[in-house]
């Protein structure tokens, strides 16, 4: 069976590698095209190029999905299966051309958290369990027929980051265990229970401010949601002060929320209920760093008997 693979970032890499390392017929792999990034303006390529550079694989990276030269080339190719992790929203002239489809691997038991940030959002909502989702592709995203799912807990450690990965290794397993069962011929799909479905939209750095007058728990699952990346925020002194690990504690607040209260060598800080305890965090200009080295380094310059506050 000829199989067109296609993906961009990192989670979509090992799903690659599984299907070539099984022997599967890999015609071709579709990713985006380049681009300039960092203040050098280098030309950088995404990970999933990069590894099919490495193992010598037909490689496509249009500027348009509907392009009539990519459809046809695509077309030319005769793929009998489209497989897509983490890449663009597929027209219907591109995923209806192979002879059994064209399926996708989401990061969300679905129809939860249909959307480009489904990682981030089951965190966010507290969420004790996710996994993955491979569907048959219909014309509205995320909605067509369940081929598989495969389920984790979220552990009170796990954050956006640690879920990705874990998500990207069972993920492939999943993508691997779906090729299979359609090459047998043996797919049983499940449709989508529209009425169950909750979105989960691109995240745009406006929606990672940190509000500390909710309460300790949903600015723990807040914090968690968003690291490493894009990372929650607070200012100090009208500078941004990144987020990126806390831990809840049953400690009475003292004072306003968003105010600082450092004890032992730690940091708290006041919210609606409890006081957070925060653990990881990176001033502006400054290192990703553990709370102690901010109290050492930033906070041991501001005047004694002051009250510090994030921004709120």
């Amino acid at each position: 069976m000829k199989i067109i693979f296609m993906g961009t970032p990192e989670f979509a890499v090992p799903s690659l590698d599984i299907l070539l390392k099984n022997n599967h017929n890999i015609v071709g792999v579709v990713t985006v095209p380049d681009k300039r990034k960092g203040r050098g303006r280098t030309m950088q390529y995404s990970d999933v190029k990069k590894y099919a550079i490495e193992n010598n694989l037909y490689l496509l990276q249009p500027e348009k999905m509907k392009d009539p030269s990519f459809i046809k080339e695509i077309e030319n190719l005769q793929p009998d299966l489209i497989v897509i992790v983490a890449f663009r929203i597929l027209p219907k002239e591109i995923f209806t051309i192979p002879k059994y489809g064209s399926f996708n691997l989401h990061a969300s038991l679905l129809p939860k958290y249909r959307g480009a940030a489904p990682i981030n959002w089951a965190l966010i909502n507290g969420e004790k369990e996710t996994g993955v989702t491979t569907f048959f592709l219909k014309e509205t995203v995320d909605t067509g027929n369940i081929i598989l799912q495969t389920k984790i807990p979220i552990n009170d450690d796990d954050d956006a980051g640690t879920i990705h990965d874990k998500l990207s290794e069972i993920g492939a397993e999943t993508v691997l265990k779906t090729v299979k069962l359609i090459e047998k011929g043996n797919v049983n799909v499940t449709s989508q229970d529209n009425s169950l479905a909750s979105p989960a939209p691109k995240i745009f750095k406006e929606d990672c401010r940190i509000n500390w007058e909710q309460d300790s728990l949903k600015i723990y699952n807040f914090i968690r949601g968003l690291s490493p990346y894009p990372a929650s925020y607070t200012y100090l002194d009208n500078k941004i002060v990144k987020i990126y690990k806390s831990k809840l504690t049953n400690m009475k607040v003292t004072s306003n929320p968003a105010t600082i209260h450092t004890e032992d060598k730690k940091l708290f800080v006041n919210t609606k209920d409890c006081m957070i305890e925060i653990l990881e965090l990176q001033l502006e200009g400054k290192k990703r760093m553990s709370s102690n080295d901010f109290i050492n380094g930033i906070l041991k310059n501001k005047p004694l008997n002051t009250t510090i506050t994030f921004s709120n």
